[in-house]
C-alpha cells in the first residue's frame, strides 16, 4: 500500500471499533497522524520508551477477541489436598467432584469463566433473597465482562438476579441488596461488606477470585481481597483462577484459599518443539528491514507478526512495510483496548497480512494463519537482561494448532547477540544462523 493508504487503513481500524462491545469505558478523541501513528492526549506527552505491560488491559483484550474456546493439548497437573482421599489420583475437573476449594491455572480462552459461573449458579437458592455468591474482578471492565457471561448462562434461570459492586453504582446507606450473585472490584466489594453493610458476608456460599495475576499487579487489591476472604464463613467454597502461576500469585493464592485442590499447567509443556528458530546478523535498523524484505521475497508467508521494542520503532517499521506494498496493521499500547481488539479482529480475518506490534500483543492472541514470527528487536527486561518469558509468548504466536512455525530473530549488536545466546541457554534450544542474502538458504527453511 502507499503511505496515504496506510493512513486510510488506520482510519478503517478506528471505524471498526464502533462495532465492538458497548462497555461504558471512557474514551479519548483519537486521530492518526500522517504516518498512521495513533496518539491520544494522554500519551502524546509520553517519551518513547519500552511498552509497560498492563495486565488488566491485556486480560480485557483477550476477553473481547475470544469467540471460540482454545483447543489446548497441554497436560494438567492436579494436586489433591488430601493424599488419603479416594480422589487423590484424579486427572480432570470432572473427577474432582466439586464443590471443593480450588486454585486453578488456565490460559485465556479455555473456559475458566464458564467453569466458575456454573459453580455459582449451581449453589444459588433463588428463593433466598440475599447475596449467596461473590466474585472479585480486578477492574470495572473485567467485572462487566464476567457479568455478561453470568447473564448469558443464567438466562434460563429468570429469577436469578445479579448486582455489580463497581464504581458509580451508588446505593442508599443502610440498604440490603437482594441479588443472588454480586460481582465487583475489591475496593467496592469491601465497602459493601464492611462499611456500608449492603452484603452479609457470613451468608456467602461461593467466593470466586478471578484474574489473580492481574489482581496482585494492582495497588491495594491484594490486601482488600484478603480482608474480604477473612469475613466469609469457614464452609464457603473458595475458587481462585489465574492465567499465570508465578511465585507471587502462588503466595497470594495460599493466603486466600485454604486447603485447596490445585490444577496447573506442567512447566515442561511450555516447549518450542514445533517452532524452527533462526537469527539474522545485521549492523543497523535499515539492514534489519532489508533482511525482512528479503525474507518476504523468498518464501510464502500467510500472515506474520513482527515484534518491536518501542512504539517509535513499530510505527516506523509499519510505515516502511506499507511503502513496500504490504498490508500492515499496527498495534501498540497507546491505543484503547477496544481499538486493539478491532485491529486484531481485522488481522484474524486476513484484512491485513502483517501485524507490527510491541509487547502489548505478545500474549494470548491465537491466529491460525500466522506462519512466521519476527523479533525485530529481542525482548529484554527493564535492566536489559533477556526476557525469556516474553520470548516464549512472542514466538508462541506461531506453531499453534499443531502446525509447524518459523521464528526469526534480528541481531544487530554484540549486546543483542549476547541476549540471544542467553535465550538459547535458557531454553536449551539451538537457534541457527540464517543468511537472508542467500535465497536458496531461505527457501530451505520454509520447507
Amino acid at each position: 500500500m502507499a503511505t496515504d493508504s496506510w493512513a486510510l487503513a488506520v482510519d478503517e481500524q478506528e471505524a471498526a471499533v464502533k462495532s465492538m462491545s458497548n462497555l461504558q469505558i471512557k474514551e479519548e478523541k483519537v486521530k492518526p497522524d500522517t504516518n498512521g501513528v495513533i496518539k491520544t492526549n494522554a500519551t502524546a506527552e509520553k517519551t518513547e520508551e519500552e511498552e509497560k505491560e498492563d495486565r488488566a488491559a491485556q486480560s480485557l483484550l483477550n476477553k473481547l477477541i475470544r469467540s471460540n474456546l482454545v483447543d489446548n493439548t497441554n497436560q494438567v497437573e492436579v494436586l489433591q489436598r488430601d493424599p488419603n482421599s479416594p480422589l487423590y489420583s484424579v486427572k480432570s475437573f470432572e473427577e474432582l467432584r466439586l464443590p471443593q476449594n480450588l486454585i486453578a491455572q488456565s490460559q485465556s480462552g479455555t473456559g475458566k469463566t464458564a467453569a466458575f459461573v456454573l459453580a455459582m449458579l449451581s449453589r444459588v437458592e433463588p428463593a433466598e433473597r440475599y447475596p449467596q455468591c461473590l466474585c472479585l474482578s480486578p477492574t470495572y471492565e473485567l467485572a462487566l465482562q464476567t457479568g455478561k457471561v453470568i447473564e448469558q448462562m443464567g438466562k434460563f434461570h429468570p429469577e436469578l438476579k445479579l448486582a455489580y459492586a463497581v464504581r458509580g453504582n451508588k446505593l442508599e446507606r443502610g440498604q440490603k441488596i437482594s441479588e443472588h450473585i454480586v460481582i465487583g472490584t475489591p475496593g467496592t466489594v469491601l465497602d459493601w461488606c464492611a462499611k456500608l453493610k449492603f452484603i452479609d458476608p457470613k451468608k456467602i456460599k461461593v467466593f470466586v477470585l478471578d484474574e489473580a495475576d492481574v489482581m496482585i499487579a494492582t495497588q491495594g487489591h491484594q490486601d482488600q481481597s484478603i480482608r474480604i476472604q477473612r469475613m466469609l464463613p469457614r464452609n464457603c467454597q473458595m475458587l481462585l483462577f489465574s492465567a499465570t502461576f508465578e511465585d507471587s500469585v502462588w503466595k497470594f493464592a495460599q493466603k486466600v484459599v485454604p486447603d485447596p485442590n490445585i490444577i496447573k499447567l506442567k512447566r515442561e509443556e511450555e516447549t518450542l518443539d514445533t517452532i524452527k528458530q533462526y537469527y539474522v546478523l545485521c549492523n543497523n535498523r535499515d539492514e534489519k528491514f532489508q533482511a525482512l524484505c528479503n525474507l518476504y521475497g523468498a518464501i510464502t508467508i500467510a500472515q506474520a507478526m513482527i515484534f518491536c521494542h518501542t512504539r517509535k520503532t513499530a510505527s516506523w517499521l509499519a510505515a516502511e512495510l506499507s511503502k513496500e506494498g504490504h498490508q500492515v496493521a499496527l498495534l501498540s499500547g497507546e491505543m484503547m483496548v477496544e481499538q486493539r481488539a478491532a485491529v486484531i479482529e481485522r488481522f484474524r480475518e486476513g484484512k491485513e497480512k502483517v501485524l507490527v506490534t510491541t509487547n502489548v500483543c505478545a500474549r494470548g492472541i491465537d491466529v491460525e494463519q500466522v506462519s512466521v514470527v519476527i523479533n525485530f528487536d529481542l525482548p529484554v527486561d527493564k535492566d536489559g537482561n533477556p526476557d525469556n518469558e516474553t520470548y516464549l509468548h512472542r514466538i508462541g504466536r506461531t506453531g499453534r494448532f499443531g502446525k509447524r512455525g518459523l521464528a526469526v530473530n534480528m541481531v544487530d549488536s554484540k549486546h543483542s547477540m549476547n541476549i540471544l545466546n542467553r535465550i538459547q541457554e535458557h531454553f536449551n534450544k539451538k537457534i541457527e544462523r540464517l543468511d537472508t542474502d542467500d535465497l536458496d538458504e531461505i527457501e530451505k527453511i520454509a520447507n
